[in-house]
């Protein structure tokens, strides 16, 4: 295993890409998502591997909703059975999103916004399901805490999919991350991504302002 001195403590994964991905491959768009879930179990192993303490994962967003509704379908189930299988892990969860919306998958109401210990608890793991910072940043204004106030600062964020953009993803925590972009759609996942960020990450002057 290859060694780095520095090792983020939190990192922030937006899985981008998988209806380009699908369109590419001949597939229709709503077809990326179910795609997506194997990448996201090879990192959760890579992460356990290197010592990662916690990852928040981008699942959809509110403004995701404004997609077909056999696209919303499908990203919602590809949620739904990414947490499904996570049960059967060593982690613990804790999933963020507005569950007052219907938008929110009542499959995953049991999970939301507290955390549930899995198997050995090796890894706090984020999952943002519904999410929208509006929301989130409301509570900090209305009851002096964020509604996402259990995740950390992050410390490195990696965006697949070639995108340069935040797309709302944790502004709180993210005010003094650093931005990794793996131009490669997310459901062509490969370990190297991951390592060329980890090495990335070694070089990155973290100074908080300071």
């Amino acid at each position: 295993m290859e060694a780095f001195k520095r090792i983020p403590a939190h990192i922030g994964i937006i899985p981008d890409g998988n209806r380009r991905w699908a369109a590419e491959n001949g597939y229709q768009k709503k077809d990326g998502y179910i795609h997506g879930i194997a990448p996201g179990f090879e990192l959760y192993e890579m992460m356990l591997e290197f010592g990662i303490k916690e990852a928040t994962f981008y699942g959809f967003t509110k403004d995701n909703n404004k997609r077909d509704k056999e696209q919303r379908d499908a990203f919602t189930k590809a949620c739904i059975d990414a947490v499904e299988l996570l049960s059967g892990k060593d982690a613990n969860l804790l999933v963020i999103g507005n569950t007052e919306s219907t938008a929110f998958p009542k499959e995953l109401l049991k999970y939301a916004n507290k955390r549930i210990n899995f198997g050995r608890g090796l890894i706090n793991l984020n999952f943002l399901v519904n999410y929208d910072w509006e929301w989130d940043l409301k509570n900090l204004i209305v009851n002096k805490k964020l509604e996402s106030y259990d995740i950390p600062r992050v410390d490195l964020i990696i965006r697949w999919g070639g995108r340069r953009r935040l797309s709302g993803f944790l502004p709180a925590q993210s005010v003094y991350a650093d931005f990794f972009i793996v131009d490669d759609y997310w459901p062509s996942f490969n370990k190297s991504h991951f390592l060329d960020a980890l090495r990335w990450y070694q070089d990155c002057d973290v100074t908080l302002g300071g």
